[in-house]
This record gives structure tokens, sequence and C-alpha cells, in this order.
């Protein structure tokens, strides 16, 4: 849930008051696709979704913009919202969308993007090739976190905001209990897009807001 308040930049009244969790969906689905662009291999064809809600559809929104997908892979705790994304997505995207039975399934792909609300990990180090690139984007909170510890320690870590995703993001936990520390991480997006940091678009990448 979200709100965002519109004030006048001359008076400082409020203007509008708006529900924010449309435009938090969007951002972050943007963010995603330029994690995709800067960061994932050149000839990425396939996409693997684990969690099918709101943040997955604008995650494919955005990817979609970015690269020529041959092949969509999803899978989520319910069925029944599987085939749901399934069947609005396909409509949007034209790409057929292909609903797996389990995460390890789902892992075999080009790009993954994982939107649970998890707090232990789902995605394990075994089922993720050399060469992946990771749009984690559930970890939102301390606690939280969707991906095997050891898939971050063979990856190159790039993060929105260091302090942040410490505190809240995909890194918070392997962090907290020491399997993980700043040292670790190879940058932020920000750095990668400015040119500060250089990306090769190879090896196993992962990305976390």
């Amino acid at each position: 849930m979200a709100l965002v308040i519109l004030n006048s930049t001359e008076t400082g009244a409020p203007l509008a008051i708006m529900d924010g969790t449309y435009l938090t969906d969007m951002r972050t689905g943007a963010a995603g696709g330029v994690a995709v662009k800067y960061l994932a291999r050149r000839n990425s064809k396939t996409v693997g979704f684990v969690g099918t809600g709101n943040q997955a559809r604008t995650q494919l929104l955005a990817i979609s913009e970015i690269i020529d997908i041959h092949e969509i892979k999803a899978t989520s705790t319910s069925e029944k919202q599987t085939l749901v994304f399934k069947d609005e997505m396909e409509l949007i995207t034209e790409c057929e969308i292909n609903a797996k039975n389990t995460i390890k399934e789902v892992c075999d792909c080009d790009i993954l993007v994982t939107t649970t609300p998890s707090r232990g990990p789902i995605v394990m180090d075994e089922w993720i090739s050399e060469g992946t690139h990771i749009n984690a984007i559930g970890a939102d909170a301390p606690g939280k976190e969707e991906l095997d510890p050891r898939i971050l320690r063979r990856a190159s870590v790039v993060v929105d905001d260091i302090s942040q995703a410490s505190h809240s993001g995909e890194i918070n936990v392997p962090i907290s209990k020491g399997l993980l520390s700043e040292k670790d991480i190879f940058c932020e997006l920000g750095e990668v897009i400015t040119g500060r940091k250089r990306s090769k678009n190879q090896g196993l990448r992962y990305y976390s807001f």
C-alpha cells in the first residue's frame, strides 16, 4: 500500500491525494527494465517469473521493451493466479507464457524475476546457471529473502541503493547473518548507468531493489 500527495510548489498546499500502489508498481517495473538493459546478456531470450502478482506484470511489461522475448515461464503459490497472469499477459506481450508447477522449472531461463513475500530462500543455488540475470524484487522489509545466499556469493551483486538494500532488500538477511558484507556488493545500478562501473553483461548477475 502507498499514498502520494501532490503539493503546490508555490504555496505548499495539497493539490491531490492519490493511491500510490500503481505508481510504485510501474516505477519498480521500469527499474527492472533498466537493470535488464544494463546487466543482462544481450542475447537473453527466456524470462522466468516466480510470483505472478502486480509486480510481475510491470516487470514483464518493462522487460518486453528491452529484449525480444522468445519464451516466458511462470509459477506462483496459486495455480489460479498463475493462469490469470498467463491469460492477461499473453494478450499484452503477444508471447506464449508457460505455467510451471515448480520454481526449479522456472529457473531454467536467461532472466529470472522473483516477486514474492518469502521470508526464506525459495530459489536454490543449484538451479541457477552461470550467465543468468536475476531481478529480485520481493524482499522489501527486514527478514525477507528469496534467494539462496550461495547465489549471492558467486554473483555480481548490483543494488539500487546500498544502504536501503542492506536494511530491507534481498541482501539484508545474508548481511545480518554474516554471510555477506557490503564489500561483496559490486556496485549500485546508477554507477553502471553513468559509466562509473562497467558491466560486461556476462557471468551470473543479480539485481536487488
